[in-house]
């Protein structure tokens, strides 16, 4: 976050704008000046340990390269300032903003655990807290959950996840069993049953899946209906730029200190399993209209990702939030002839590069309520370091950053850069 400061001659004139905030434009003041004051967030570890004993002379700051004259250090936990340390004294706010972003196309029971501890043991009085769903955008006070009210608010903001998750993911998992009924079909087109012993999927019922594409299907109807559910999917998963990058903007703009917790959930695409992709080359080879769309479709798909990662990075590394993104991982389905492939690259790119731009946690697990806690373990213990940019220029560029400790073998965490705009 950048703070500006505005120094004029006439002392008097500042005060009287702090009381009735008189613009000091208006006051035709001379000799004005703006000072640029950089406020960058640094977590120390060693380990999974949190290092809290460290000062001013411990750190070094570098812009673009060149060291920085640091000013001010305080140690934050949870929201009280533990010890600071200033030549130039500041204001921190340490007032807290949680936003918890749940990607996710299925709900898992997991999620109670999680959401109770986080709402239990690490929301404080004067915390604001946002939950996203796949539906819409909930906002609410801290102290919601404070009075004896509390386990029906829980519960009730439990029960509308669980909606928005399954509402909001149902037109997407409509396309995903389209598509699993196609591939299964598809697998009975290339003649693949129960009674095929070189088959490995022996024992599974291809030819008649109860599928409702399997009669009165051609192979070409059938290829051009699951690109069709494929088009659909992916148009499902567009993710909206203009969104991401007025979030970015809303964070830049808020004060305080700034935690997004974004759990994306892995996601699979059935594709034909590779024997049946073989049989498809054998039977219609011939058919080389055949054989390129099944390829294309099967083979050679690769989803480009939707967002430039490093406007992305600048953005919310700008924002002066911590991103910590959580990618929970589960088994793939199992169907019979066909291969659930994972296909979440796209989107875990620019996710992961957001959140190591601003310092954030990163994991990849199962275990939501474990990635909960391990996340806030690591946002909650912080540094404030504050220092004035030498040679400013207000060019609209994007300014790295880099933070190091000049002793110690220690793992530091912090937002790369800001724009100086």
């Amino acid at each position: 976050m950048i703070f500006i400061k505005k120094k004029a001659a006439w002392f008097f004139l500042l005060v009287l704008a702090s009381i009735f905030s008189v613009s000091l434009a208006a006051q035709n003041i001379q000799h004005e000046r703006t000072t640029i004051n950089v406020e960058v967030p640094v977590r120390v570890f060693k380990g999974d340990t949190f290092i809290d004993n460290l000062t001013l002379a411990d750190f070094e700051v570098y812009e673009d390269g060149k060291l920085q004259s640091l000013e001010a250090v305080y140690l934050v936990k949870k929201t009280a300032i533990e010890r600071r340390e200033e030549t130039t004294p500041f204001l921190p706010d340490t007032k807290r903003h949680f936003y918890l972003f749940f990607e996710m196309t299925e709900y898992d029971p997991k999620i109670r655990e999680a959401l109770n501890y986080f709402v239990d043991e690490v929301l404080l009085p004067g915390d604001e807290l946002a939950i996203v769903t796949p539906m819409k955008t909930y906002r609410m006070k801290s102290e919601m959950f404070n009075d004896a009210g509390r386990a029906k608010v829980f519960e009730q903001l439990l029960g509308i996840l669980r909606r928005d998750i399954l509402v909001g993911s149902a037109e997407y998992q409509d396309v995903l069993e389209d598509m699993k009924a196609l591939a299964l079909t598809m697998v009975g087109a290339v003649g693949l049953s129960s009674t095929n012993s070189q088959s490995p999927m022996a024992g599974d019922p291809f030819g008649s899946s109860g599928s409702v594409y399997d009669v009165g299907t051609s192979v070409e109807e059938q290829l051009q209906m699951y690109a069709a559910c494929l088009s659909r999917l992916e148009n499902l998963r567009q993710v909206d730029k203009a969104q991401v990058a007025a979030f970015a903007d809303h964070l830049h703009g808020q004060s305080g200190q700034k935690e997004i917790f974004l759990f994306y959930q892995r996601e699979f695409i059935p594709k034909l399993d590779p024997i049946v992709l073989n049989a498809y080359m054998s039977v219609f080879n011939d058919r080389p209209d055949i054989v390129q769309t099944v390829t294309s479709i099967f083979e050679f798909f690769r989803r480009e990702t939707p967002l430039d990662v490093d406007v992305v990075k600048n953005a919310y590394s700008d924002s002066g939030a911590s991103v910590h993104f959580l990618f929970l991982t589960r088994p793939a389905p199992k169907v019979p002839g066909v291969t659930m492939q994972e296909q979440s690259e796209d989107i875990f790119t620019p996710f992961r590069e957001m959140s190591r731009a601003t310092g954030g946690y990163i994991a990849s697990t199962a275990n939501i309520n474990a990635a909960m806690r391990s996340a806030v373990a690591a946002s909650e213990n912080y540094y404030l370091l504050y220092y004035t940019p030498k040679e400013y220029k207000s060019d609209g560029q994007f300014r790295s950053l880099r933070v190091k400790l000049k002793s110690g073998n220690y793992r530091l965490s912090h937002r790369l850069g800001y724009i100086a705009d």
